[in-house]
């Protein structure tokens, strides 16, 4: 498998994972991560994020969205 095929995998691994977590449809997830570029982060920090565990990959995600301002107490996350 190259390695623009696993960083599609982790992106769709970490899009479910983030809307069972946050209790969120995944169409609802898909935008917030399209809107806040977060599949964007995945892919530029893939060679980092692909030795981490998912759940780990995760936290680093919230923590790019509270930088950017998402207020994660008001929303499901």
């Amino acid at each position: 498998m190259n390695e623009r095929t696993e960083i599609i995998f982790m992106q769709v691994r970490l899009l479910r994972l983030a809307s069972e977590e946050w209790r969120m449809p995944v169409q609802e997830t898909a935008v917030l991560f399209e809107q806040y570029h977060v599949f964007n982060f995945i892919e530029d920090c893939y060679d980092v994020f692909h030795m981490e565990g998912d759940y780990a990959v995760l936290e680093e995600i919230k923590t790019l969205l509270r930088n950017k301002g998402v207020d994660l107490n008001a929303a499901v996350i």
